[in-house]
């Protein structure tokens, strides 16, 4: 089976648009391209393979796609790396109908764009923005847009730029601007803190939301090498979670929960409890095109449904077919020993202590299997200690992975959030807790 519709010129532009094309389907990828990524790519041409990627630039109505871009454009401040993500794009629920008379006046003047995209449901429209150097970014964006910062923001750029980068995950929001008469939030992220995190899952902050369905309104080479790293990472940490057998369903909903695995927000009545659901049921295709090229690329994952067999299947929302994963210990080692650097180190600091590895054996053993020595890439294939940790009882794998997240996301999550209170001000920060725990209150209703 051949994702066939997900196929895209690898010319994408750096604005994100987009022109279709046919792969030469004689021209397999490349299988080693994750032994060596280079992360100091600045040009697309630099990108493993033609179409490299592509599966990460979701398909939105045009019209809206383009509304979204001239937001961008309001921001004299040079934006390298863009996306639009949420519920403000990619509805959460089917039902469209106005929700309350609130809902109404999120935005003061919308875009017709915006107004049909979201119908009587208008949601605020989240954006994450990549930039090169933290503190000019900000320099240029106090002058041209005071309004947007709270209080701190009278300190000067390099107060924003100190707070943003050493408290939390090192993205800076401004919640509840208006721009083009579109009621947005925007985190600013600094690229290096960004791939960082896509490739290393340090925080998981930036990561999660790229695990899940994004509109990338401005690309970059780096990024989109960092992020295919982030998204096979994500698919393989959900094998290490699932079953042998499991429905597209159940693998997309783990990939969409790790990000909320540890979220203080989570245990709080500030988020709907059916989120990961929503998110998942009503954005289906969007999650075959993320995922679906990366489950034929891997051997040890298969499509195991008759529904498959239909060349029109993946752009079935109501489809939810069945796939199959090899547990056999080697493949499986294979993929601990391929997990993103930070989160393995701290998966293998936990199997240390419970096999209790004296501590000169473990760094001897974690020297072996560093990714790379002086002289060159090693190969990232699991060994005995990578297999006795996929060779562990389902259910106690599955709990320490789920401890690792937990601890990778749970601190930076909290102090993100005290960030919150500084970078936003306390009136938009109650804003914001008065409409999550809206939410919340909605979700139970209807749960």
């Amino acid at each position: 089976m051949a994702f066939r519709y997900y196929s895209a010129s690898s010319n994408l532009s750096s604005s994100g648009g987009s022109t279709a094309s046919s792969p030469n389907p004689t021209s397999a990828p490349p299988s080693d391209w994750e032994e060596d990524p280079d992360y100091n790519i600045s040009q697309f041409s630099q990108l493993p393979y033609t179409n490299f990627g592509v599966n990460q630039h979701i398909v939105i109505n045009d019209e809206f796609k383009e509304t979204l871009r001239q937001i961008l454009w309001q921001f004299r401040a040079p934006i390298t790396y863009a996306f639009a993500y949420g519920s403000g794009v990619f509805p959460q629920s089917k039902d469209t109908k106005q929700a309350s008379s609130d809902a109404a006046l999120i935005h003061s003047n919308p875009p017709t764009a915006v107004a049909k995209a979201q119908g009587g449901n208008q949601k605020m429209i989240d954006f994450i923005f990549g930039v090169s150097h933290t503190q000019h970014w900000h320099s240029l964006n106090l002058t041209q847009h005071r309004n947007h910062y709270s209080a701190l923001g009278s300190l000067g750029s390099g107060a924003v730029s100190a707070v943003q980068d050493k408290w939390g995950a090192g993205v800076y929001f401004n919640p509840f601007v208006t721009v083009n008469g579109t009621l947005i939030k925007y985190g600013v992220v600094n690229l290096d803190t960004l791939c960082e995190d896509l490739s290393s899952w340090n925080t998981l902050y930036v990561a999660g939301r790229l695990q899940k369905p994004v509109k990338i309104l401005r690309d970059n080479a780096r990024v989109r090498l960092a992020n295919q790293v982030n998204l096979l990472s994500a698919l393989r940490t959900a094998l290490l979670l699932l079953p042998p057998s499991f429905t597209e369903l159940e693998l997309y909903g783990t990939i969409a929960n790790i990000s909320y695995m540890g979220d203080p927000r989570m245990s709080l009545p500030t988020e709907n409890p059916s989120k990961v659901a929503n998110i998942v049921g009503n954005n289906l295709p969007n999650f075959r095109r993320l995922y679906g090229p990366l489950i034929e690329n891997l051997p040890n994952i298969t499509f195991n449904d008759s529904k498959c067999s239909n060349p029109d299947w993946a752009s079935d929302p109501s489809a939810n077919v069945q796939l199959v994963q090899d547990m056999d210990p080697v493949k499986r080692g294979n993929m601990v020993r391929r997990l993103p650097k930070a989160f393995r180190s701290k998966l293998y600091f936990r199997y240390q202590e419970k096999y209790q590895i004296p501590r000169l054996e473990f760094n001897k053993m974690m020297e072996g299997s560093k990714d790379e020595d002086a002289t060159r890439i090693n190969r990232r294939e699991g060994g005995g200690f990578e297999r006795r940790i996929a060779g562990e009882p389902a259910e106690d794998l599955r709990s320490e992975i789920r401890s690792v997240i937990k601890k990778t996301i749970g601190w930076t999550s909290t102090s993100q959030s005290l960030k919150g209170v500084v970078t936003g001000g306390f009136s938009r920060t109650w804003r914001y807790m008065s409409e999550k725990m809206a939410k919340y209150r909605e979700g139970k209703r209807s749960g």
